[in-house]
């Protein structure tokens, strides 16, 4: 069952109409929709960055909500758009290009239809082929979360394990080391946020103040290496220091206090971002 509410997540940023388009467009569909932004600035046309922040944010929503995700650089073209069946209730809308990667390995899918554009798709677009979160997804998106339409009428049913997903760098282990992905940052303070999860780092037997020797590569390429510290929370160093931390998603984070991390030492995202922590002997 749906709930009423409709979470809008796109790479068009405010500075057009095209947020409040999709916004009007399901309104117009159902006025008492509440409808909410889980963020319009995903870097232009990264699919990662987009299901990494469903990932980031869905499971703090109730069930029965629909989320509407348009990254899509592969608009008009012959990329299918669908609309999951999460196994926490929940409901995405989105081009079938990578988005449900996180929410599959992470959260689960039940179940996958692809849209029916014949039923479920604004009158008099037929001769738009660029703007598909409009007059597809914010449309299907608002007809599922105002009860208009069942999952079923959304359109045919398609294989959970046939969808689109990105490739996930694997963690690897040694004796006295963990490596993996600089996956994404906390993009207001530069803090870069890994695919370690808490439970991987945890094979070293860390405690708080224990020091680490964190390497950062760019393919070959060394960027970083240095000593680091890990705390509880960032006031555990001193300004201008680094710190291991546990990030809010249970993944190891790299971050300065009260300073980016990401500016200090020009690092990026992504799977050619690699990050090894390695005991001290």
């Amino acid at each position: 069952m749906t709930n009423h509410l409709l979470v809008l997540q796109s790479d068009f940023g405010l500075v057009d109409g095209a947020v409040s388009a999709m916004v009007g467009v399901a309104l117009q569909e159902e006025a008492t929709l509440g409808v909410h932004h889980l963020t319009h600035d995903i870097t232009p046309y990264n699919i990662f960055e987009a299901s990494y922040r469903l990932f980031q944010t869905i499971e703090y929503w109730p069930q029965g909500t629909t989320f509407v995700s348009v990254v899509d650089p592969g608009v008009g073209s012959k990329r299918k758009s669908v609309v999951a069946l999460t196994e926490s209730n929940q409901y995405i809308v989105t081009p079938d290009n990578g988005t449900l990667s996180y929410i599959k390995k992470h959260v689960g899918i039940k179940a996958v239809r692809e849209i029916s554009e014949l039923s479920n798709r604004r009158r008099n677009t037929e001769l738009s082929y660029t703007f598909h979160g409009r007059d597809v997804y914010a449309y299907t998106g608002a007809k599922l979360a105002s009860g208009h339409i069942s999952f079923a009428e959304v359109g045919p049913e398609l294989p959970v394990d046939a969808i689109i997903e990105l490739p996930v760098v694997e963690t690897v282990f040694t004796e006295n080391s963990v490596s993996g992905a600089v996956d994404i940052l906390d993009v207001r303070f530069g803090s870069l946020w890994t695919s370690i999860t808490y439970d991987e780092f945890h094979r070293l037997a860390p405690e708080f103040g224990d020091r680490f020797e964190v390497t950062i590569y760019n393919n070959d390429m060394l960027v970083y290496q240095n000593q680091v510290t890990y705390g509880k929370s960032f006031a555990d160093v001193r300004i201008g220091q680094p710190l291991i931390y546990i990030n809010s998603l249970y993944r190891v984070g790299l971050a300065i206090n009260q300073g980016s991390f990401a500016k200090a030492y020009n690092v990026g995202v992504g799977s050619n971002w690699r990050l090894e922590i390695k005991t001290i002997a």
